[in-house]
């Protein structure tokens, strides 16, 4: 019997793709994550009829969590001229000719925060829903474009405080700051994001791609920073710091159990004051 995916495909109508992130209890990002998101998104590439891909999650309290960085060697590696496979994803998700769209419930971090930077339009549960980038602060570094995308949408000082700081920042902050399209209560998410992906599916698809490029020129990082970013991510693994911080908030993990994810970047916080 194969292993259920942590990424779940649904087709409710020719035009319409639904991705479900499903790995309880905290839909952490693993290397499978990865190959499956990579083998949906190369299929739709291949399928002119899909207009919208929705995104969402169906683990309380978690959309899209930071990645498992035991697992980051389980990620392929790319050939020369090839981008790395998370890169590779952000790249094709944003410049797709189809739309995308981010139902979001739960927390959003870390590599979770950057696939859901990529998506073209992002509806977040103001009730419940929170986002941040929390690497800087075991002393790693945003691999996946966290760096190169928040500065565009939040502004420069905005972005160095999320990155730097590791905090989470709730709903309502994210759509203050640009982070998200706009900030939902959780009873009216549903039917908004319904009503949008309605609207775009009955649309004219060649009219939405364009217009979708004619952002994107203005507004995406160039692809040699996403490269670079990645770069700079693996080698920050191999930094002493990481391996104090790394330690440290292991042993805190190892206290709180399941709540660490919860709270991560309370705990963060704590653990670097202890070294």
């Amino acid at each position: 019997m194969s292993t259920p995916s942590t990424v779940i495909l649904d087709r409710p109508n020719p035009k319409v793709v639904t991705i479900t992130f499903s790995n309880p209890p905290a839909n952490v990002v693993t290397a499978e994550t990865a190959l499956r998101l990579n083998e949906i998104v190369t299929e739709l590439e291949s399928d002119s009829d899909v207009q919208v891909v929705v995104f969402k999650s169906d683990v309380p309290d978690f959309f899209l969590n930071h990645f498992d960085l035991a697992a980051v060697g389980d990620l392929p590696i790319p050939a020369e001229g090839e981008l790395p496979i998370w890169t590779d994803l952000v790249v094709r998700l944003s410049t797709a000719p189809y739309i995308t769209v981010g139902s979001i419930r739960g927390r959003t971090r870390g590599a979770g925060n950057e696939l859901a930077l990529a998506l073209d339009l992002r509806y977040a549960s103001i009730d419940n829903a929170s986002f941040g980038q929390p690497e800087v602060g075991i002393g790693i570094l945003p691999g996946g474009g966290g760096s190169e995308h928040l500065p565009r949408l939040m502004g420069r000082d905005r972005a160095l405080e999320a990155i730097l700081t590791s905090s989470d920042y709730d709903a309502a902050q994210a759509e203050h700051w640009g982070w998200v399209t706009r900030a939902l209560r959780d009873a009216e998410l549903d039917a908004f994001v319904d009503d949008i992906v309605a609207r775009l599916a009955a649309s004219d698809p060649q009219a939405l791609a364009a217009a979708k490029a004619a952002v994107n020129r203005s507004t995406l990082p160039p692809h040699g920073d996403l490269i670079a970013a990645f770069g700079e991510f693996l080698q920050s693994l191999g930094r002493p710091g990481f391996q104090a911080r790394a330690a440290a908030t292991a042993r805190i993990g190892a206290e709180v159990g399941l709540d660490f994810e919860y709270r991560m970047g309370e705990y963060i916080a704590q653990a670097n004051q202890q070294l």
